[in-house]
Parts: structure tokens; sequence; C-alpha cells
């Protein structure tokens, strides 16, 4: 039967024919991973963005997918290369150090051996693909000139010491408003600097400036401690002298001052009354003469009696002997009548023997 066999064949060619449709209309499914986003081009053309999960395409040549990682930080090395080159990891240690890249020039003229690292993510899926041309190369070429360009505005010791956080600070807002001009579709999300350093050649003798700069602050310090001690201590001392100056001068007026107002007043009381006050100033100062020693009256028949002063005697001197009369009183002179008894011999005071 020619006529069956004709028709099972054109029954199989059909077949085959749908399942070979049916397999090129499943080639449009694919799965895209938690990290990545999809991005459907259209006869090469751009045509829309797909989340993460099972989505479906119109098979090839129609349509195409790309599937960037966009949430995977992206690492690149400048100055310096690792062991694990240019993946997103950290790097074991540096195992190759790279001059054309790593030296750069001061504000002051001076040469610094610069290594860092910028860890980059893909923000926008269609720029990053389709906007710029080799995206990486872009990125380091980027962060290298921006690099450059803030070193050459710092001096050298900033740069070693305080200014590392700023630097980065600085480059990674530099490069970010670049490569948004360029339309680059990424976000720099840090910028690390892992050695700044003067060149191998002369780092022992840079060190060795840093050392005595070191030292000039520290003896510095202490002349400043020194001063802040010293110099309260002697304007306290110069105060407390002036003070006591102050006081010394007041007290001394004072007196003063009492002193000639009691002149005063006496003179005026001796213009009134002249012989009154002789009188009375020869009293008050036999008062204060006669005040500390002993009084001895004697009769009138005491002219024969001679008055002894009894001085003291110098150091390792003997002690002077009791002072005696110098002779007796004749008979019939009448006795001296003592209204005190004599003083010793030290005071200094005329003794008299009846």
């Amino acid at each position: 039967m020619p006529g069956g066999g004709g028709l099972s064949y054109a029954r199989l060619g059909a077949i085959a024919v749908a399942l070979v449709v049916l397999a090129w209309l499943a080639s449009g499914f694919y799965v895209v991973e938690p990290d990545e986003q999809g991005v459907v081009l259209r006869f090469g053309a751009f045509a829309g963005t797909t989340s993460p999960g099972l989505n479906y395409h119109l098979p090839w040549p129609i349509e195409s997918v790309l599937l960037p990682p966009v949430t995977r930080v992206n690492r690149i090395e400048i100055g310096y290369r690792s062991v694990q080159g240019q993946s997103g990891a950290a790097p074991l240690s540096p195992a190759q150090d790279v001059p054309a890249e790593s030296l750069m020039l001061t504000g002051d003229q001076n040469i610094v051996d610069i290594n860092f690292a910028v860890f980059w993510r893909i923000a926008n899926a269609e720029q990053y693909l389709f906007a710029i041309r080799h995206p990486e190369a872009t990125i380091k070429a980027v962060a290298e000139s921006v690099m450059r360009e803030v070193v050459g505005h710092n001096p050298i010791e900033p740069l070693l010491t305080t200014a590392r956080a700023s630097v980065e600070t600085e480059v990674r807002r530099d490069m970010q408003g670049i490569l948004d001009q360029y339309g680059a579709g990424v976000e720099i999300t840090e910028v690390q600097l892992l050695k700044v350093d003067p060149p191998p050649e002369v780092i022992d003798s840079f060190r060795d400036v840093q050392r005595a700069g070191t030292d000039a602050d520290r003896a510095r310090n202490n002349a400043e401690a020194y001063r802040n001690d010293i110099v309260p201590r002697a304007r306290g001392d110069a105060a407390r002298i002036v003070a006591e100056g102050e006081a010394a001068k007041a007290s001394e007026i004072a007196a003063a001052t009492g002193n000639a107002e009691r002149f005063l007043s006496v003179l005026a009381a001796y213009r009134q009354a002249k012989s009154i006050t002789l009188d009375r100033l020869y009293l008050d100062t036999m008062e204060r003469v006669l005040a500390g020693g002993r009084t001895i009256v004697l009769g009138s028949g005491a002219d024969r009696l001679l008055p002894l002063l009894s001085l003291p005697m110098s150091a390792g001197s003997p002690a002077p002997a009791t002072p005696q009369a110098a002779r007796p009183a004749p008979s019939g002179a009448p006795n001296a009548t003592p209204m005190d008894a004599p003083m010793d011999a030290p005071t200094g005071t005329p003794t008299g023997t009846p």
C-alpha cells in the first residue's frame, strides 16, 4: 500500500517539525539567580529587564538575555597585584608591586608609594552593558587618575598620618561623579588605602626625619608643660609680693598719719597751755622710763652714800660681786629709808647701802 506508506511518512515529518518548534519555543525559558538581573535583548537592542526567578523571552534569534551580577561587590587593585588578582574576594597578601601605578607626586614635590583598592558594584545593568566599553578598565583608569589628582593637592606628611580617611572619601566621591557623567551604571562603594609610604630607596631616611620631628614635638610639649607650671606660680608669687607691699605701705601710711595727728594734737594743747603740757610730757616720759625698774628713795642725810651702777659682764667673764657701800655712814647720820628693795646687779639699776 504505497498510499498508506506515504501518509505515514508525512505524519512522522509533521510530528518531528512540531517537536522542533516546541523545543525552540521552550528554549526561551531562563532562570535569573538572586544576585543577578536579566537584561533582555531583542535583535541585539535593549528590550527590558527581568527580576530573579523563572522568566521567559522569545527564543533566539529574536530575543536573548544577559545575566550581569548586580549585587556582587567587585574589587580592582591599583599599585599592586594580589594572589587572587581582580576577584571580589579579599587578597591573601600583596604579591607584586606595580611602580608604574603606585608611585605618585605629592603637592610638596615628594614621591609617595600608594597601593589602594576600589570596591564597586553594578547599579544600572543597562548603562553598565551598553553605555561604556570595557567597564572594569574604565573604572581602574578613573581611580588612578583621581588618586593622582588628590595626592597632588596634598603634602606628604598628612598623607602618611592623618589624611588617609579624608583622601579615601574624596577619591570615592570624585570617582562616582566622573563615572556618573560617563553613564557607567556602577556605584563605588569604598576606596581603601592599603599602603602609603615613601619610595623604598628613601624610606629609612624619611623615617629618621619622622622620628626627629616626633622628638621635637615631645620637647616642645615638655617645654609648654614647664611654662604652664612655672609661669602661673611666678605670677602668683609676684601678686603676693605686691599685695604684701601694698599692705605694708598702707600700714606705714596709717601709722605715720596717726603719729602726725597725735603730734598735732599735742602741739595744739601745748600752744594753749605750755607749762601744763610740758609738765604732762615730762611725767609721761618719766613714767615710761621708770616703768620697768625699781625705785629707791633716800633721805636728806644720804649724801655720803656712793651710788654704784652694776653693768652686766661679757660672756665668759666672772659674775660681778654684790655691790657694797664704799664706806659706812658716819655716826649720827640719819639712815636712808628704802621704799623698795635694791635691784639685783644684772638689772643695771644703781643701788645704795646705808
